[in-house]
């Protein structure tokens, strides 16, 4: 089973279509991530992340209802 983190899109740094990628705020922790699986996200967009590759757009709501669950059970912390 894999699990997918939900982040903000932040910047963009490399809109190439192969190469492309992106600034990720997990939660304070921001990390640069693949894109060229959603090339059509804009910054503040909710991303799925799952091993350093954006996977889908999701629901604003929905990643933060992810995200706080997550706080909440304690495992934010170390998802770093």
């Amino acid at each position: 089973m894999c699990l997918g983190i939900p982040g903000c899109v932040t910047r963009w740094v490399d809109r190439d279509p192969l190469m492309a990628s992106a600034e990720i705020d997990f939660g304070g922790v921001k990390k640069r991530c693949q894109m060229a699986c959603v090339p059509e996200a804009t910054e503040g967009d909710y991303v799925l992340v799952h091993a350093g590759i954006a996977l889908t757009i999701i629901d604003r709501v929905e990643a933060e209802r992810v995200l706080a669950t997550l706080t909440e059970i304690g495992h934010h912390e170390t998802l770093d």
